[in-house]
């Protein structure tokens, strides 16, 4: 009979962590097992930590890899050793509570690799206080019928925009079709204002790129061949893959953080487990320096108050 693998143990700064099926394929295309992605994620460590700091983080698990199932898990699994920590989290929707994963040391994110993690997605607010976000996320979403160039050229307008409140934004590829661009602001806002305020951006952003950029709410109402600019993922409890998470595609993408003067040139089918460590180890982590620009969202509360004034709508309601 053939016999199991053996486990392997990882040294992760003082702790320890036993890795189970490490030879288990867990991206076929590339053939990279759990512990390429153990190892990768130890290539990355300062990054994915200051990514996912003290944040409630809900994981996306292939127990199979990524031919079985998928799981999107927000309560730690269990079995957890007592240095891992977590936050409790109230649903009212459900009148349930959860304790999430929070991460604090790398130790915590390859323990959750262990329990198969691939997927690290975390809220947009930190475990001091957990209503109140102190990160607004710009996601670029392109329609079924647009490409990157489109998302690109996005990219750009949102840059001016930014650049023209005195934002400082902090781009990344989303791992998948879209890009992500993530600015620290001041957590004095609930989830709702948050919500408003990246919707103001978000028609700003529309006016001066009208053939590129929708924001309708519904999916059945946008054109196909418009990005969307997703201001709903600043909603309580809508996660989306952090920087440096890898994502659950055959090719072990990463969600990897990028300069404004690479959005031109860098592909996201190049930025993959294989290759974002030895990028790491020369650039170090793009977004080190996000607590260190701060964002007032008042501005972008004007320009709400201005636009419904005149009639636009509010955010609709994220549970539709």
């Amino acid at each position: 009979m053939p016999t199991k693998p053996p486990a392997v143990e990882i040294e992760v700064d003082d702790r320890v962590v036993r890795i189970s099926n490490p030879d288990r394929v867990y991206f076929p295309e590339s053939g990279a097992t759990k512990l390429d992605l153990v190892e990768y994620y130890l290539a990355v460590g300062p990054g994915i930590v200051n990514a996912l700091f003290e944040r409630p983080c809900m994981l996306h698990r292939f127990p199979k890899g990524l031919a079985g199932d998928k799981v999107h898990q927000k309560r730690i699994p269990s079995g957890a050793p007592p240095w891992v920590e977590t936050v409790q989290l109230h649903f009212p929707r459900w009148d349930r509570t959860a304790d999430e994963l929070c991460v604090t040391e790398l130790g915590a994110v390859i323990w959750a690799v262990q329990m198969s993690t691939v997927e690290f997605h975390p809220w947009n607010s930190r475990r001091e206080e957990t209503e109140l976000p102190d990160e607004w996320r710009i996601d670029l979403d392109p329609g079924p019928l647009s490409d990157y160039d489109q998302v690109r050229r996005v990219a750009h307008v949102a840059h001016e925009v930014l650049d023209e409140l005195g934002a400082v934004g902090f781009p990344k590829t989303s791992g998948s079709k879209g890009m992500h661009v993530y600015v620290r602001i001041r957590p004095d806002h609930g989830f709702k204002e948050v919500r408003r305020a990246a919707l103001a951006f978000a028609r700003e952003v529309e006016r001066r790129a009208p053939d590129d950029v929708t924001t309708q709410w519904w999916r059945k109402d946008r054109d196909p061949h418009h990005l969307f600019v997703d201001y709903n993922q600043n909603a309580r409890d809508h996660t989306i893959a952090a920087a440096y998470s890898v994502r659950g595609l055959p090719d072990a993408r990463v969600s990897t953080p990028i300069r404004w003067d690479e959005v031109d040139d860098a592909d996201p089918r190049d930025f993959t487990i294989a290759t974002v460590p030895d990028r790491f180890a020369e650039l170090g982590d793009l977004h080190a320096g996000i607590d260190d620009h701060v964002f007032d969202l008042a501005p972008l509360l004007e320009w709400a108050d201005r636009d419904e004034s005149a009639g636009a709508e509010p955010p609709a309601d994220p549970e539709g």
